[in-house]
């Protein structure tokens, strides 16, 4: 599974992928503004919040406002569909346990995450939980496979096991860690787990 940038990626390229036999997953911020984005003007500035720690470019989104939000993210979905895409990784869906700049509560998120799982699966694609590992419980009905940033790293992906429990992949990123110190672990959980630099260039080291 390729997991790449709605933007920066052509059908080409996707269609090139799909001749090797990878599934092909698209990159979609959901919960952040980022000011490079083609799309980033139509973004009203009332749902544009404040800065995502270390990530400069890029602002936290009211997520409470799917009238506002939910044209801009549907047209991406649309995107993703045009150009081939299996599925959807929404990014950033966990802003109520972050400093956005606005009230966000859990029943916020989990209505923003609920309709974001079902506008993917209208238009037939798969929808991976990114994270937000607070909300599984009510979020496992709803996605098709979870991905994990570090949760070796912070001694919890125990968390994630429902996914496994039910029968749905769970994709790991470690960052930091040998894969000597996480790999035996992830293969006995059924995950399936990769070591990359933070950076998210091409350089990858799969657990075997």
């Amino acid at each position: 599974m390729y997991d790449i940038d709605l933007f920066e990626t052509s059908a080409e390229t996707v269609a090139a992928l799909h001749a090797e036999g990878r599934k092909v997953i698209c990159y979609v911020n959901a919960g952040g503004w980022e000011n490079w984005r083609p799309d980033a003007a139509l973004f009203p500035d009332g749902v544009i919040g404040v800065d995502l720690d270390d990530w400069e470019g890029e602002k936290w989104l009211d997520i409470r406002r799917i009238d506002l939000l939910g044209p801009i993210m549907e047209a991406r979905m649309d995107l993703c569909k045009l150009n081939g895409f299996d599925g959807i990784e929404p990014d950033n869906v966990d802003g109520f346990l972050n400093n956005t700049g606005f009230p966000l509560n859990y029943g916020d998120q989990l209505s923003y995450n609920i309709w974001l799982a079902e506008a993917a699966h209208e238009r037939g694609l798969s929808i991976g939980l990114k994270n937000d590992m607070d909300q599984i419980a009510d979020l496992l009905p709803y996605f098709d496979w979870a991905l994990n940033e570090e949760c070796f790293e912070y001694e919890e992906c125990e968390t994630l096991l429902p996914f496994i429990e039910v029968g749905k992949a769970v994709f790991n990123v470690e960052y930091s860690l040998d894969t000597k110190l996480f790999c035996d672990k992830a293969t006995a959980l059924g995950f399936s787990s990769i070591r990359k630099n933070l950076d998210l260039d091409a350089w990858r080291e799969p657990c075997d």
